[in-house]
C-alpha cells in the first residue's frame, strides 16, 4: 500500500512553519545566532539596512557580529517575529519573494501611509502589519 503525502508547491515546501508565542518566547531568551538573521532575510531578500532596522540595531553593528554569536535577547525576538510575518507574507503571496518584499515595501493607507518595513521600529508595528496580512488572507481590505 502506497502512502500518499500532501501536495506542496515546490517553493513552499522547503519553508519553516510559524513558531507560537510560547517558542519564540523561548528561543529568544536563548539567544539566536547572527546566522539565522542572514537566513530569515533571504527568505523574501531583505537588505541589511532593512533587516539592522526591523531587529532595533544600527546596521553597522549587525556587521560586525560573527555568524556564530548570539544576538541580544530583544533583537532575537524581533527577528523570530520578523521570520513569522515574512512566512505570513510568503504565504500570502502563494509563496513569491519579490511580491512579498514588494508589499512590504509599499506605503499602505492602513499603517498611515508608512510601509510594513517602516512600522516594524515597535514590537506593536509587527501586530499590525501581521493584521493586515491577515485581512489580505480573508479579502477584508482597507
Amino acid at each position: 500500500m502506497a502512502i500518499t503525502l500532501p501536495f506542496l508547491p515546490p517553493n513552499q515546501a522547503l519553508l519553516p512553519r510559524l513558531m507560537t508565542e510560547q517558542e519564540i518566547i523561548t528561543r529568544s531568551r536563548q539567544g539566536v545566532l547572527r546566522a539565522e538573521a542572514d537566513r530569515v532575510a533571504r527568505l523574501v531578500g531583505l537588505t541589511d539596512k532593512e533587516l539592522a532596522m526591523a531587529l532595533g540595531l544600527s546596521a553597522s553593528y549587525l556587521h560586525r557580529l560573527k555568524v556564530d554569536q548570539r544576538i541580544s535577547q530583544d533583537a532575537s525576538e524581533r527577528l523570530l517575529l520578523l521570520e513569522n510575518l515574512l512566512l505570513h507574507a510568503l504565504d500570502t503571496y502563494e509563496g513569491r519573494p519579490s511580491t512579498a518584499l514588494n508589499w512590504m515595501r509599499s506605503p499602505l493607507r492602513e499603517l498611515d501611509y508608512q510601509t510594513p518595513l517602516q512600522t516594524l521600529d515597535t514590537v506593536t508595528g509587527y501586530t499590525l502589519v501581521d493584521r493586515v496580512l491577515g485581512r489580505i488572507d480573508y479579502g477584508i481590505f482597507g
